[in-house]
């Protein structure tokens, strides 16, 4: 199976040719894979969240608690994988946006028919002493297959290859439920949906959610214009900024991190604005918490207080984060499109630890300092072709190897270049920020942008080749846990300083 082809800013890293991270990035003019008006919505985590830190009264949970709407996500479900220690949240958020009314969708860029399908899928799992909320998001492109739903309208019993986040639409919560189950084989105990107006409310109702950006990031689609620094954001421009997609290199991947990071700031908000010392504010927000809520009929009123009961010193040190391994971010499916296929080996040990209640992240202690350059694409996302332009034996395959080990795809390939003395990059320019990394990675290389080209770049080693620099992405690089190779972010990376 080839490995996965970045779009201008992006490419995926396989080992040695599928990915741990993945993908392309450029508008959708030049990523016809993945849908216009794709939106993420975070406010099933956000109102966990919420609720998590509010030590509201027992009386208080309990009249809330009947404000949700109640769905049964767990009809029918049979050969589910057994409970383990913790609790185990599936929050969804949904392409629903029936009651925004015209003025927020112009404001807010939501213009568009809903795909009635689930933008965002998150496995939250509370572990079992209530000191640890980690959250997996699940590539809303991922590679499954879905049972065929009538043989009478052109279908044959058995399944069909889909993506993960069409599983709604064909079977609602229970299908999306069993399907994440079935790939993960981590047994939900509870379900979470929401979508724009809740998200949007949520937000509000914390009195906004401030994020900071060491650059200014500007995103057309979304509407999203923010200066560098921090700002507080209100629901509407929230939605914008977890929707932005066209400010970095990785597409929905950027939009799950970006997720991740504003989850984060809500905990950080809920704890430290006072909010939860308010009778009056706390009673508000945490009634619209609940109220933009759809959940399963088991989530009682109990069950809401013990998370407030028990989570009520929550912080952002206290949650971890991570993206399911992508063994191939470019997986062709005829009739589908383009889907991500999982690696399985990686993704295997991301839940296990999940259904055995171990954390994700590495102990503080253990931690050590990224080393590097900061380049604003992250190498991962970059694949690279390495040629010899010189008379040195084997000066391709070190040179490749040299850039695999500072994280770009690079294999070194044979072919007849012309003798060159400075070593030179060719990319196409759809990729010009992509190249960028490259080039720090290789100092003193020369620039040959040829159109056309696609993703994959170039490299011709010429004789004033020494050895390649160390470079790392600009944004917080997730620990890795050299024993098991699990890869995540604690909390108190992502919040403003």
């Amino acid at each position: 199976m080839p490995g996965p082809a970045p779009t201008r800013r992006a490419g995926a890293r396989p080992v040695p040719h599928p990915v741990p991270r993945p993908v392309p990035r450029r508008t959708t003019r030049h990523a016809p894979l993945l849908r216009k008006r794709r939106m993420m919505r975070l406010a099933g985590a956000v109102s966990l969240a919420v609720l998590a830190t509010s030590g509201l009264s027992s009386v208080a949970i309990s009249s809330l608690g009947q404000d949700i709407i109640r769905i049964d996500a767990f009809a029918g479900l049979d050969s589910r994988p057994a409970p383990g220690p913790g609790t185990n949240f599936l929050l969804v958020g949904t392409d629903g946006r029936d009651s925004i009314t015209p003025q927020q969708k112009q404001l807010y860029h939501l213009g568009g028919a809903a795909c009635h399908c689930t933008d965002t899928i998150m496995l939250a799992h509370l572990s079992a002493d209530r000191s640890r909320l980690s959250i997996i998001s699940i590539p809303p492109d991922t590679y499954v297959r879905l049972p065929n739903r009538t043989p009478g309208a052109g279908r044959r019993p058995g399944t069909h290859p889909a993506r993960i986040n069409v599983a709604y639409a064909e079977g609602g919560p229970s299908l999306t439920v069993r399907t994440v189950e079935q790939l993960t084989h981590v047994h939900i105990d509870h379900y979470l949906e929401t979508d724009f107006t809740s998200f949007m409310q949520t937000v509000d109702a914390l009195g906004g959610v401030p994020v900071c950006t060491d650059r200014p990031l500007h995103d057309p689609k979304s509407g999203l214009a923010l200066p560098a620094g921090t700002t507080v954001l209100n629901g509407g421009r929230a939605l914008e900024y977890v929707r932005a997609r066209s400010v970095n290199g990785t597409l929905n991947f950027g939009r799950m991190e970006h997720q991740q990071r504003f989850i984060a700031q809500a905990i950080q908000r809920a704890t430290s604005s006072g909010v939860l010392f308010d009778p009056d504010r706390l009673s508000r927000t945490a009634d619209t918490a609940l109220r933009s809520l759809r959940a399963d009929k088991q989530l009682n009123s109990a069950d809401l207080l013990n998370m407030a009961q028990t989570m009520r010193h929550f912080s952002p040190s206290s949650m971890e984060f991570a993206i399911v391994p992508v063994g191939n971010a470019h997986f062709r499916v005829p009739h589908v499109g383009t889907t991500v296929m999982w690696n399985k080996k990686a993704a295997s040990k991301l839940f296990d630890a999940i259904r055995h209640d171990r954390p994700l992240t590495v102990h503080p202690h253990k931690r050590h300092a990224p080393q590097g350059i900061p380049v604003e694409v992250n190498p991962a996302m970059i694949r690279v072709e390495v040629m010899n332009g010189t008379d040195k034996p084997g000066l391709a395959l070190r040179a490749a190897q040299a850039l695999d080990a500072t994280g770009f795809t690079a294999w070194a390939v044979t072919g007849v270049p012309q003798k060159v003395t400075h070593t030179v990059i060719v990319y196409d320019p759809r990729w010009d920020e992509s190249v960028q990394s490259l080039a720090t990675a290789l100092p003193g290389s020369t620039l040959h942008a040829v159109k056309g080209q696609g993703p994959v770049m170039r490299v011709t080693v010429g004789t004033d080749y020494r050895s390649v620099r160390l470079v790392r992405p600009e944004d917080p690089t997730p620990w890795v846990d050299t024993t098991t190779g699990i890869a995540a972010l604690a909390g108190d990376q992502l919040v403003c300083l």
